[in-house]
């Protein structure tokens, strides 16, 4: 089984957060986002990993140089060989999957690496080809599908009256990668494009109409990280998960001078707190002191030094400072605002 992992976009909406970082290499509760994907997606499938390829942007596009070298890491810990290639230009969904075309073949499972899920089914890897799925309240703004006697038989995007409220979270498996090369090559050398692109959508349609049975994979948890609240609120829910699920997130060599704890929460190594509250729903990474505050509900990055401080709904990039009384604040790495 091959995971390929389409993570090219610049990650906009989360800036500032994103213009040192990539978004996929953004730290929730002390892992990066794309490292909890790839680890979740494991979780759901009964069958070895055996390679990881990763679609990146250029420096030109705010990649750091040494963001290969993480994620060939990432890939290692699951066992799993790492693979790097780079996008060139955005082209589209289904472009993001033909420059991995060199790791194509057997069965994979495609995710894109802006969400986080939790489920508990198992994939069932007989099937041609599988689409998570998650129950939304709001089916209108997102690309639905319709079933059939537990059978995807449609894919209808931004549906304006109802018609399915399982929404497509951007993860899938296909049984055969090289079937899915050929219908991505299709596109391209005809130059099939939808609104300028070369859609993922569209190779799918292709894929159902030539036989191709898709089943749902039902997720009982989809977490966005798209903008900074939505980021923020996956902190909390990934800290949930893992604090009942019993894993201790504090490390041992936290300093504590008159401060508290409120589980959940993650802390780093070598992080110092005095005369300070923290938590429920925080995660500080290493490195980090913080004095005089109180904390909850937020995300800060390592190398972080706050004081004074009185924070709810924050979320902090990694060597900043802050003392101050903002509440809900959003400060990007090497930001200081003392």
């Amino acid at each position: 089984m091959k995971i390929i992992v389409p993570m090219a976009g610049i990650g906009s909406r989360l800036r500032p957060h994103t213009l040192t970082v990539p978004k996929p290499l953004t730290v929730i509760a002390g892992k990066p986002i794309v490292q909890r994907l790839v680890e979740d997606i494991a979780s759901v499938i009964d069958e070895k990993i055996d390679e990881i390829a990763f679609v990146i942007g250029t420096t030109a596009k705010g990649f750091p140089t040494d963001t290969e070298a993480q994620l060939l890491k990432i890939a290692a810990e699951l066992g799993a060989k790492g693979s790097v290639y780079v996008q060139e230009e955005a082209l589209g969904t289904a472009h993001a999957i033909y420059c991995a075309k060199e790791s194509l073949s057997g069965p994979c499972v495609v995710a894109y690496a802006d969400t986080l899920f939790k489920a508990d089914f198992t994939l069932d890897v007989n099937a041609d080809g599988a689409i998570w799925v998650s129950k939304v309240a709001n089916p209108s703004a997102f690309g639905v599908v319709k079933l059939q006697d537990g059978v995807i038989t449609d894919f209808i995007e931004k549906p304006k009256d109802f018609v399915s409220d399982l929404a497509i979270i951007g993860i899938y498996y296909f049984k055969s990668g090289d079937k899915l090369l050929e219908e991505i090559q299709y596109l391209i050398d005809n130059d099939l494009k939808e609104n300028g692109e070369y859609q993922l959508t569209n190779v799918l349609e292709s894929l159902k109409q030539q036989g191709a049975k898709f089943v749902p994979g039902t997720v009982s948890a989809w977490m966005d990280c798209g903008k900074k609240d939505p980021t923020v609120d996956t902190n909390k829910q990934t800290l949930d998960f893992e604090y009942k699920a019993g894993n201790n997130l504090v490390s041992e060599d936290v300093v504590l001078e008159n401060s508290e704890i409120i589980q959940p929460c993650f802390i780093g190594e070598n992080v110092v707190l005095k005369n300070t509250k923290i938590g429920p729903y925080v995660s500080i990474g290493a490195n980090s002191v913080v004095e005089n505050s109180t904390i909850v509900n937020s995300l800060i990055q390592s190398n972080v030094a706050i004081s004074n401080a009185d924070l709810d709904n924050a979320m902090i990039g990694n060597h900043a400072k802050y003392n101050g009384k903002y509440t809900s604040v959003s400060i990007g790495d090497y930001t200081e605002l003392t």
